[in-house]
């Protein structure tokens, strides 16, 4: 991906010591490009100071101008508190110029401590940026970063802004508004009635619930549609925020669609005036214009100076619409699970204790033209049982029952039975499942006849653990048959995938399982951290499928991936895909006890399509499904093929 190469004259811009009001710093620069110069409006910063009724550094917003997009001199001081909405400091100006007038959005703090009920969007307007001719609140609730797009769309003036940036956890939220006119841009009531529709208002551009996104610049039209620089920050809720400056094309008419966007960071915190300041570490975009074929994006930088760097407008947009067409062409050709519409079809049920906070991780059997689904479930106590769900079609459940079907009975779980995995071998149903007790986890095992399992007569053989006591031990199941006389286990320990060939399930008189490795974590793969099976391996013509969990080191998510094993040699991988079938990006997997998170330990086969079932976000249980042809298909030509 292009990057914005920086200036060699930065900072453009810096604390001025002869002037109180912007010695401390200027910075959160916005320009606007008039035929004669460049116009620029800033956040300037004084010392602490007294004011009010306490001490504070007071911002107020500058003017400088220039010949050139680098070269801003003549600079004075601009837009300063007036009104009580606006008592504490004026931020972060945005520019654009309708007609003849200049509209000036920017941040408005209404008290102090500043927090998400007293943070709006303020503008003010002027003709000639010697006098402010109006000024007025614009939102009534928590929002900044604002603009106005610099002509109308749809024969409506159009305002982009970030709403919620200040009520954490909850992330914020880049979104449009329409007016059709501009006084109705500061009418609080028009306002009240998007805020209440806010979903339907919204650009998705966050990929993931810890990060923060804001608008950056005014949004610039390019022959191939609206271009938006705008800050991204990853790990916002953290005290490791890392800020980066990203880009977003929008459609013309409708600038909610996005028509491709950058892959990663177009600036990341690298220069020693990025490094050092007031907030170090940081770089935030709030400018840019384009001059000479080049796109300038104008910078905060610490939050002290002002700087800006480039990139040729038309090869940053080529770049950004062939990585997008590249990888919606991918995930068209990709054999991914798509998702049940009516997900989630299992969650807590608040008046039963035993499953009133989460309701997860499910395992499931095909038994007489029914998917039987055994699912991980905790109260108040936090103590993992089992509960028991039925399905005709795989998707909507039809039967659940009021109590768990499966509880802890001897003291290596006494603190739960988690993630079961259930297997028919002839007439016995075998559950293998994670025994937890004062933080440690092992494998156990029960079993179940056929019979008394439909029969709902949960007479399950009592539990034996079958891995040894001094590590820790999951993920574990049977396949449903013997190859080569033996019986074969999966399980993880040490965050790797184990297979064991067993000659008998007793495990009495001191005997565990134990096995080789099959499959281990990869610093370059989605998998870096972990890999754990997800459901019992499924027989086909072409190999035992086995879907697979992982967890990546890197953004700490849980992902599903496939591969296929050698139907006499399951220690033999055949083909395996190099990219996830599911991984979290639904808003149920990515809320929860653990967003970002799909886990499976249960899927069936129902007129040659797979159904999947898995926990999402530690909180519910969800479905997604593929046809078997074409998941298998993808395998077979995947370049881990090892055949």
């Amino acid at each position: 991906m292009i990057k914005l190469t920086r200036s060699f004259e930065n900072p453009i811009l810096s604390p001025d010591s002869r002037d109180k009001w912007e010695s401390d710093a200027a910075f959160n620069p916005s320009v606007w490009k008039d035929p004669d110069a460049f116009r620029m409006v800033y956040r300037a910063l004084s010392p602490q100071m007294p004011y009010l009724d306490r001490d504070i550094k007071l911002s107020t917003i500058g003017y400088a101008e220039s010949p050139d997009p680098i070269h801003f001199v003549n600079r004075r001081q601009l837009i300063t508190p007036e009104y009580d909405w606006e008592r504490y400091g004026c931020e972060d100006p945005r520019i654009t110029k309708m007609d003849d007038t200049y509209y000036i959005f920017y941040t408005a703090l209404g008290g102090y401590p500043f927090n998400g009920d007293n943070i709006k969007v303020g503008v003010a307007t002027t003709k000639d940026f010697k006098n402010i001719d109006e000024k007025h609140l614009v939102t009534p609730f928590n929002a900044k970063a604002a603009c106005l797009f610099p002509e109308k769309i749809n024969g409506k003036y159009a305002v982009i802004l970030t709403v919620n940036t200040d009520k954490p956890p909850t992330p914020s939220s880049i979104a449009i508004a329409y007016f059709d006119k501009i006084e109705d841009i500061w009418n609080h009531d028009v306002w009240n009635k998007w805020y209440g529709e806010l979903d339907s208002h919204k650009i998705d551009l966050l990929r993931d619930p810890s990060h923060q996104v804001e608008v950056g610049a005014v949004p610039i039209k390019t022959k191939y549609g609206w271009l938006l620089v705008h800050s991204y920050e990853k790990d916002y809720f953290t005290p490791n925020i890392k800020f980066g400056i990203e880009a977003a094309l929008l459609e013309t008419e409708n600038p909610q669609k996005i028509v491709a966007r950058t892959n990663d960071s177009l600036l990341s915190p690298k220069e020693q005036y990025e490094l050092f300041g007031d907030v170090p570490y940081t770089i935030f975009p709030s400018g840019a214009v384009v001059s000479d074929e080049n796109l300038f994006v104008y910078y905060g930088a610490a939050d002290t100076v002002s700087a800006v760097a480039f990139a040729n407008l038309d090869s940053l947009i080529n770049e950004m619409i062939t990585v997008s067409k590249s990888k919606e062409q991918l995930n068209h050709e990709r054999a991914v699970l798509e998702r049940f519409e009516g997900n989630p079809i299992i969650t807590p049920i608040k008046s039963h204790d035993w499953e009133s906070k989460y309701t997860l991780n499910a395992a499931a059997i095909y038994l007489e033209g029914k998917v039987h689904i055994l699912y991980r479930a905790q109260g108040e106590n936090l103590v993992s049982t089992i509960g028991y769900a039925s399905s005709r079609d795989g998707l909507h459940v039809d039967k659940r029952l009021d109590e768990p079907i499966y509880k802890p009975r001897i003291d290596k779980e006494k603190d739960g039975c988690e993630d079961a995995r259930i297997t028919r071998i002839g007439n016995t149903l075998y559950i293998f499942y994670t025994a937890f007790n004062s933080g440690k986890t092992h494998i156990a095992m029960s079993t179940i006849s056929v019979a008394n399992f439909l029969k709902k007569n949960w007479n399950w053989s009592p539990p034996v653990i079958i891995s040894p006591t001094e590590i820790n031990d999951k993920n574990a199941c049977i396949i449903p048959e013997k190859i080569n006389g033996k019986y074969i286990i999966f399980h993880r320990t040490n965050h790797r995938i184990w297979i064991a060939e067993e000659q008998n399930l007793d495990f009495s008189n001191g005997r565990w399982v134990q096995g080789n490795i099959l499959l281990e974590p990869s610093d370059d793969k989605w998998y870096s951290e972990k890999v754990g099976i997800a459901a019992p391996p499924i027989k086909t013509t072409d190999g035992w499928l086995l879907i697979f969990h992982g967890l990546n080191k890197s953004d700490l998510k849980y992902r599903l991936g496939a591969m296929l094993l050698d139907i006499n040699n399951p220690l033999k991988i055949k083909a395996q895909l190099d990219y996830p079938i599911l991984e979290p990006n639904a808003p149920y997997e990515d809320s929860g006890l653990r967003p970002g998170t799909v886990f499976s330990c249960g899927a069936v086969v129902i007129n040659e399509k797979l159904f999947v079932y898995y926990g999402a976000g530690d909180y519910t249980v969800a479905v997604a499904t593929i046809e078997m042809k074409k998941l298998l298909e993808a395998l077979k030509v995947s370049p881990h093929n090892n055949n």
